[in-house]
Parts: structure tokens; sequence; C-alpha cells
């Protein structure tokens, strides 16, 4: 795994071992950010279910001003807060160790809200459609934000959810890309 493009390109993103989540793939990772293009620029990033921090250390590679990671795997989280030091980001940056939900509540609390939301659980567990409830009633999406969510083909998105309105739909092999706003 690796960074494609921007100040950190060519970095490698650590993974810890034995661990059995899911990265983005590079080709997925790219076309992703090839559709957001510069509205990346001076964005403020939710990545959540995080794994390794592959996305939201790309989008700060890419000129995002920040990101925050929710992971709660102790190995992943130490994996990101490594790939962070390693790409020069972790200024920027603020690793959260919690159940989302709970991240999410936290954020919400501080008055925190970010301009785009990643989020890739693991697929076939349903996460998708209550998280991005959760972001709705909470009110960590900026207006006019973006959500994204990585999810199988096989998990059928509703073309709305609460307040968000799903606009696109990509997909790469077994993967789909879903983009709410």
């Amino acid at each position: 795994m690796r960074i494609i493009a921007g100040t950190a390109k060519k970095r490698l993103l650590k993974v810890p071992s034995g661990w059995t989540g899911r990265p983005t793939a590079d080709r997925v990772k790219e076309s992703l950010f090839n559709i957001l293009g510069d509205i990346i620029i001076g964005c403020s990033i939710l990545d959540l279910f995080a794994g390794t921090g592959n996305i939201g250390i790309e989008a700060l590679s890419r000129g995002a001003d920040r990101a925050v990671f929710v992971e709660k795997d102790s190995r992943a989280a130490d994996a990101i807060i490594k790939n962070l030091k390693a790409t020069g980001f972790e200024n920027i940056s603020k690793v959260i160790m919690k159940n989302v939900y709970r991240a999410l509540a936290e954020l919400r609390d501080k008055g925190d809200s970010f301009d785009i939301v990643f989020l890739d659980p693991p697929y076939g567990m349903g996460f998708e459609v209550p998280v991005m409830m959760s972001l709705a009633e909470l009110q960590v999406v900026s207006g006019g934000g973006l959500i994204i969510a990585e999810s199988s083909k096989r998990e059928v998105l509703p073309p709305d959810v609460e307040r968000f309105k799903l606009f696109r739909q990509e997909r790469y092999g077994d993967t789909m890309l879903s983009f709410y706003k």
C-alpha cells in the first residue's frame, strides 16, 4: 500500500502483521481521488473505519487541511500513527481509537464538522446506513459536505439517508463507492 500522489507520493504505508482488515485497493483509491480532484484541497477529512489511514493520508498528501481517523482496532490505530509520522502529517491529524458511534458523539460535543467523510466499514455488516444516519443526527458533516461510502457491490444503499442524497456510484470489481451530498 502506498501514497499515490501529492507531497508524500510513493511513501509506503505500514500494515500491522496479522491484521485482518481490508485496505482500499490502490485502483479504487486512485479513481476516488480522480473523481474528487481539487475539491480535496483545503478540506477537513473524517476517515471512519480508517484501517491503516490509507484514504485520509492520501487526502492530506493531496492538500487536505486536516484529517481525523477513527479506528477501534489498536493495532490498526498504531499503524495510522506510525504512517502519519512517516509522512509528516501528525500535526494536522488526530487518531481516535473508539467505536465509530462514540467517536462521532465526541466530535459533535466538540463542535467539530468535516467537509468530506469517508467510511469503509467491514463488508456485509450493514454499517453504512446506520453510520450515515448518525452523521445526519449528530451534524458533523459541514453544509454542502460529502459522504463517500465504500461497500461491497452486493450492498444496496438507498438513494436517501436522512438529509443525504445519493448522487453517484462507481463500481470497481467487488467494490462500490457511493457518493452522498
